[in-house]
């Protein structure tokens, strides 16, 4: 991988050879370091289509690397979803060296329509930083923070739904809490588009800013694709409908719950 400018709405930025070194690790260290187990991939087809997932375990997510590394594994690149990435995330140099050859984008709808035209999939987190950031006592809880975007996205393209449940990655750091009212108070949401100043235990830190990179204890980390989910109506007008779009939410968030409840009491 060289170090140059990098264009995160450019969907040609994968480079094969530090992309592939980069998943198979991403893979190994899941399934020996924190004894992953993804299911239901082998039953996702090819052609367009919309992950969405419940994040945890803060800034490195390591629920998300073990999802991605599995991807490649079943599916290769041709399978290998296209990430929405944070605009703050994606704007910071090295970040966005780093991300953007593993096929990482800027978020937004308009990218994930080209991807959608490419024949491709998109994989979003509606949760963002609420829920990657939520005290531990929640770790088992769904929490989009009332974010539908994924949902109108999925109308207006006609695109099947994806929801993709993992639990255990929240037990990789300890959330002591998010400190939502602190973050509004100083404006982070118009400073760096966050909702919450949380703060964890994790190592080697101790406790800290749960923002900062840590080292991941070795909680085993379960990752269930659910069978794909399509919606009565489609279309720019069903988009509109703020009461049905609320609905379908209600209908995947449900779902997924049941699945995170699941998944919770086997590990």
């Amino acid at each position: 991988m060289r170090f140059r400018h990098v264009d995160m709405d450019d969907l040609d930025n994968l480079d094969p050879v530090y992309a592939d070194r980069m998943l198979r690790t991403f893979d190994q260290i899941g399934r020996h370091y924190f004894r992953a187990e993804v299911r239901g991939l082998e039953a996702v087809p090819d052609g367009a289509g919309l992950y969405v997932g419940n994040h945890s375990g803060g800034t490195l997510s390591p629920d998300t690397a073990i999802f991605w590394g599995a991807c490649y594994r079943e599916h290769g690149f041709e399978g290998l979803p296209y990430g929405l990435g944070h605009e703050v995330s994606v704007g910071l140099p090295i970040i966005r060296q780093l991300l953007a050859p593993l096929r990482v984008i800027r978020a937004g709808h308009h990218n994930a329509s080209r991807v959608f035209a490419r024949g491709s999939k998109v994989l979003v987190y509606p949760g963002g930083d609420v829920e990657a950031t939520r005290p531990w006592r929640e770790r088992n809880r769904i929490k989009f923070d009332g974010r539908v975007g994924y949902v109108r996205l999925a109308l207006r393209e006609n695109v099947p739904l994806y929801p993709v449940v993992a639990a255990g990655g929240h037990n990789t750091m300890l959330v002591l809490h998010d400190f939502r009212g602190l973050a509004k108070a100083l404006r982070f949401d118009h400073l760096f588009r966050l909702k919450v100043a949380p703060v964890a235990l994790s190592l080697p830190w101790g406790l800290s800013f749960a923002a900062l990179p840590y080292l991941p204890l070795p909680a085993r980390i379960l990752v269930e694709v659910l069978p794909s989910v399509r919606f009565e109506r489609h279309g720019e007008q069903a988009a509109e409908d703020e009461a049905y779009v609320r609905a379908c939410a209600t209908e995947v968030e449900g779902r997924m719950q049941c699945a995170l409840t699941r998944l919770a009491q086997e590990r």
